[in-house]
């Protein structure tokens, strides 16, 4: 029996240690044994929808948990049974007779819901291939990063979830395989899941970002592109108030050749202090893409400047100082800074999965995000600099560029985003400072959407509001996949029907 229940009924607390379910009964699914990916997923999907059976003839609410890693609620439900999928984590190769004609199978792997970021990538890097962009960390699974909208990190390319090309879903109504219009799998594949197809790619496009809303996926078929090296600069600098324009106008060459290398960067991240943003150094980070080469010199992943996100660098330095401002919070940056080569410093090579890492947890964390088109960014972040001069707080500004990502509730909608986040420890002021933030792009007509992993101060007709048509549409493939009320709540939290997706 994959499913397996995990004792008596008790607390359950996310990674973070930033939300906890209480009165939660917990059951576990564990991968088995069979030989074809095919063969395991159509025996799983078939013990989820049992188990779901059961979750509502005991009228209780479900929710899926991969890695726990999300630090807002969005995961969070007492009194509810949770399942949790980390150990259900194989990952298959796929056969030419898989797949429908032209579609490359090499490229491809089935994964089970349960499978981390990092145990992806390394599948993908023992084949010589590669994921092409992911977030800062490898901690979560692919499936909670991809239905939380994880941003992606290549200037070129969108989020994590643009590399789901099919997924398995698991309702009380049945299991589905969902696909684009022009299918990807063979009609015999998605029948040994266990699974009937629905190819169509307005439900395609919901269910690449779910939210944990649709039913319990349990699992994936993961795009890649062949494995390449990255070289990544690491300093610090004072950034020229000209530069922000510079990053609006998409001139991230001209930007590297200020503050690096005179060649076009694949990533570029600046970790900014609010406090004096121009006149205080920045925390710069490059990666710089090329072919891959075996016999390139192998790095440790610090070497590489990984965890390179605001949460491992700053983390522990921002809770030992929960107050920190102005020079205080500029010593943080400067001794939480991950040790990375500068442009002087010889060359450092790896590849994309060998850059990544898993911050520690940090317990009361606050952390937020807003994604803005990115021709906003100088107006946007003088803006929210000012509101932190004004209001206090003690989080770090740390900015991300990425193209639209693929999904109806993406976070990353506009054609060219500029990813805003705001990490540091939880307190009333660092939250109200946030609250400014968003009243203040409010008033000044800047549109952004916020991250559905964080902390988002959302409600239902603010997601109405900031996803229109496409909400629209989502909420039209949910009524199609689930059209029985009972169903649609079987999966919700207070959390989730607040934001007008499971009511």
């Amino acid at each position: 029996m994959p499913i397996v229940k995990l004792g008596e009924e008790g607390r359950w607390t996310n990674y973070h240690g930033t939300g906890t379910c209480e009165a939660a009964t917990r059951f576990a699914l564990r991968s088995g044994d069979a030989e074809r990916g095919r063969d395991e997923i159509a025996i799983a999907a078939k013990s989820v929808q049992d188990w779901l059976a059961q979750a509502a003839a005991e009228k209780r609410r479900v929710r899926p948990l991969g890695a726990g890693w999300s630090p807002s609620n969005v995961n969070i439900s007492s009194q509810s049974w949770l399942l949790h999928t980390r150990r259900f984590n194989r990952c298959f190769r796929m056969g030419a007779d898989d797949v429908r004609p032209g579609i490359d199978a090499g490229a491809l792997m089935l994964v089970e819901a349960g499978a981390l970021v990092d145990e992806v990538s390394d599948k993908f890097e023992e084949q010589g291939r590669s994921l092409w962009t992911s977030g800062a960390g490898n901690g979560q699974t692919f499936a909670g990063a991809s239905a939380t909208g994880t941003h992606g990190s290549m200037i070129a390319r969108g989020g994590i979830q643009d590399h789901i090309r099919a997924l398995q879903i698991v309702t009380p109504a049945g299991i589905r395989w969902i696909e684009p219009d022009a299918g990807v799998m063979s009609d015999a594949f998605i029948a040994a899941t266990g699974s009937t197809a629905l190819r169509d790619d307005n439900m395609f496009a919901a269910a690449q970002l779910p939210v944990g809303s649709l039913g319990i996926v349990t699992a994936l078929v993961v795009d890649s592109v062949p494995k390449f090296l990255v070289r990544p600069i690491q300093n610090l600098r004072k950034v020229d108030r000209a530069a922000l324009d510079w990053l609006a106008a998409g001139d991230f060459r001209r930007f590297s050749a200020a503050y690096a290398l005179d060649q076009d960067p694949d990533f570029v991240q600046m970790i900014v202090n609010p406090y004096k943003p121009f006149k205080r150094p920045a925390m710069l980070r490059f990666l710089y893409r090329e072919p891959w080469r075996d016999d390139y010199p192998r790095a440790t992943p610090g070497q590489l400047g990984a965890g390179y996100d605001a949460l491992s660098l700053l983390g522990r330095l921002l809770n030992d100082y929960p107050w920190a401002r102005g020079p205080l919070l500029q010593f943080a940056m400067k001794q939480g800074y991950a040790s990375g080569p500068d442009i002087d410093a010889p060359p450092v090579y790896g590849s994309w999965g060998e850059g990544l890492d898993t911050h520690r947890p940090l317990a009361d964390l606050f952390n937020a995000s807003v994604t803005i088109d990115r021709a906003d960014l100088a107006r946007a972040f003088e803006r929210i600099c000012a509101v932190y001069a004004r209001h206090g707080g003690s989080t770090v500004v740390t900015i991300r560029f990425m193209e639209r990502a693929q999904g109806l509730l993406a976070p990353a909608r506009f054609t060219h985003n500029a990813v805003i986040d705001f990490d540091g420890p939880r307190s009333q002021r660092t939250a109200d400072a946030y609250a400014r933030v968003v009243e203040c792009l409010d008033a000044e007509g800047i549109t952004f959407t916020r991250h559905w992993a964080k902390s988002c101060r959302l409600d239902a007709a603010r997601v109405a509001a900031d996803y229109g048509e496409d909400f629209r549409r989502w909420r039209a493939a949910r009524d199609r996949l689930l059209p029985d009320p009972a169903h649609r709540a079987l999966f919700g939290s207070e959390v989730l029907d607040n934001l007008g997706l499971t009511c």
